[in-house]
């Protein structure tokens, strides 16, 4: 016992700390390996549990490997600008043989965004969110543009939008990151859009439908139509007709529909059974803010259905999320009532990081899981993943293999 006393290797806490002298280092092909400095040797095993690891996955964001002059492997943190021979990702090593592990839930309503994308390189991916400037659709940008992919901030407000590419670029000058102008009250503005991205003659691998008002008073668009009908659901249905077909170029592809809960309480036929199209777009005698949003959310949903059936044999998958319930973002503005209720909410529910994480899991870790609901000559399939409800936004973009 004095012998492993005096070489450092008496019993501690845990048998992966390392004895004084000792310094865990890594190859650049990832292999973890031993420096004793007292010793001046280097060897693969642990010197006190003996295993050999190496690492799992990627960089993290902002990170970049290097070799000095003299052959030794340091890392660059570019986001907060310092040096170190101390790989990051020492935090995630496996064993070199491990024995397999028991199946478990590997993420839950607590996870966020960034352990989702732990270890993925986006570089090759192009993304368009609506309504990225602020809320859940910023934290899905910054999260996708900080893992390489190519990310458009489809915004109304191109003053908020630039700020918010400024923000990005501030965590890591390398995102790729742009605002375009996009009012989806405006069909011309849709069309426009879409002709000025078509323009770019790039792929497009992702299309976030993330914009929406809440709440929002009576108003007519200059296409004569309800707002909130056409923000949340119309100007969106247009958007995905005029660039279907570079999606179907870019498969695998996925458009995501960030719809509600709250379709649940919405009906859109009339007293026989069927569809009602003035309920969509109602006069503003028969008009109630709260119901005109549920309906547009409702519409989120079928039209996902049918894109899905539509698409998916063309390698474009659709899916529809529920983000979480009363998060607390900018889409309540419209009334003080709604502000304070929100407000009042906001210690019991979860931060936008978190609840933009759905979307990201669902679609590219996991197949959904598909939840039925007739309403009910129609039915309609909400792809959700059970226990992450309050983080759905993010995880319906990375399905599959995208």
């Amino acid at each position: 016992m004095a012998a492993l006393k005096y070489a450092g290797l008496e019993d501690t806490d845990s048998e992966e700390e390392l004895p004084p002298g000792w310094e865990e280092r890594t190859t650049k092909d990832g292999w973890v390996y031993y420096a004793n400095h007292l010793e001046e040797k280097t060897q693969w095993e642990h010197p006190k549990s003996g295993k050999r690891k190496r690492i799992a996955g990627d960089l993290p964001y902002g990170w970049e490997q290097e070799t000095d002059e003299n052959g030794q492997v340091y890392f660059v943190d570019h986001i907060n600008k310092r040096t170190t021979y101390l790989d990051p990702r020492l935090a995630f090593t496996v064993e070199d043989n491990p024995m397999k592990s028991t199946t478990r839930q590997r993420y839950d309503g607590n996870s966020t965004a960034m352990e989702i994308l732990q270890g993925r390189d986006l570089s090759e991916k192009v993304v368009i969110i609506t309504g990225a400037n602020s809320g859940i659709g910023f934290e899905t940008a910054k999260s996708l543009a900080l893992h390489g992919a190519y990310v458009i901030l489809a915004c109304r407000n191109m003053s908020r939008a630039n700020e918010a590419v400024q923000r990005i670029l501030e965590e890591w000058h390398k995102a790729k990151v742009e605002a375009m102008t996009l009012d989806l009250a405006s069909l011309h503005s849709v069309q426009h859009f879409a002709e000025a991205f078509k323009s770019k003659n790039v792929p497009l691998h992702m299309l976030i439908c993330n914009a929406a008002v809440f709440a929002a008073p009576w108003s007519l668009t200059e296409d004569d139509l309800e707002a909130t009908f056409q923000v949340n659901h119309l100007g969106h249905f247009y958007l995905v007709q005029l660039l279907e077909d570079i999606l179907r170029r870019s498969s695998p592809a996925r458009v995501v529909m960030v719809s509600s809960e709250s379709h649940r309480f919405s009906e859109i036929k009339d007293s026989s059974g069927k569809l009602d199209f003035s309920l969509l777009s109602p006069s503003k005698k028969e008009f109630w803010a709260m119901v005109a949003y549920n309906r547009s959310k409702l519409c989120n949903i079928l039209f996902s259905n049918e894109l899905n059936r539509h698409l998916s044999p063309h390698g474009v998958t659709s899916n529809a999320v529920h983000p979480g319930n009363m998060i607390y973002s900018s889409i309540h503005r419209n009334w003080w009532v709604y502000t304070l209720l929100f407000t009042l909410a906001r210690p019991f529910t979860k931060s936008m990081v978190s609840e933009c994480l759905a979307a990201f899991y669902t679609s590219s870790v996991f197949k959904s899981w598909e939840w039925s609901y007739k309403n009910p000559d129609v039915h309609i399939c909400f792809n959700l993943l059970p226990l992450i409800n309050a983080s759905t936004v993010l995880m319906v973009i990375m399905l599959s293999n995208l």
